[in-house]
């Protein structure tokens, strides 16, 4: 784990709204590279369940649609209406973004230097890998397999929400 200042990177909403990822600062941020026709695409339920549990008490899911392993849908439109329409997906989606290589969007060039729990940091493995992004700037990284209710990000989630 290690403690980055991210706040001021870019980030473009898939409606096109342009901020940046400080909009949700000070909340617990759990961002994670989707995709609409993978194996692991289920997991939107979990990630919409975390968003409906928590929400309301300074938590945010942040998807980041990405193609880089080609399992995603070409047009941002088709992929904010296969979110809504399949898996009522009300947490902030942003615009498709590149998560690995010379390209890679700036957010997730900044968290691949982040270990996960077998210290292994570098390039994005797969749909659905995760980073939670602690109000403090601390950053925890989990497998795209972990599934987002895992007992290890509830417990991030639960300790570091106020009160």
């Amino acid at each position: 784990m290690i403690s980055l200042d991210l706040d001021e990177i870019p980030v473009t909403l898939i409606d096109g709204r342009q901020t940046t990822f400080g909009e949700w600062s000070g909340q617990v941020r759990l961002v994670v590279n989707v995709a609409s026709r993978c194996g692991l695409t289920p997991q939107y339920a979990r990630l919409e369940g975390l968003q409906h549990r928590y929400g309301s008490r300074g938590f945010t899911v942040l998807g980041f649609p990405s193609n880089q392993f080609l399992q995603e849908f070409g047009a941002n439109e088709k992929i904010a209406d296969y979110c809504a329409s399949t898996w009522g997906v009300t947490f902030p989606m942003m615009s498709k973004v590149r998560v690995n290589g010379r390209r890679a969007h700036p957010l997730y060039a900044a968290l691949a230097m982040v270990s996960d729990e077998e210290g292994r940091s570098g390039r994005v493995r797969w749909n659905f890998e995760k980073f939670l992004v602690l109000p403090d700037g601390a950053v925890h990284r989990f497998h795209p397999t972990t599934v987002p209710d895992d007992p290890r990000i509830v417990a991030l989630i639960e300790e570091s929400l106020p009160g």
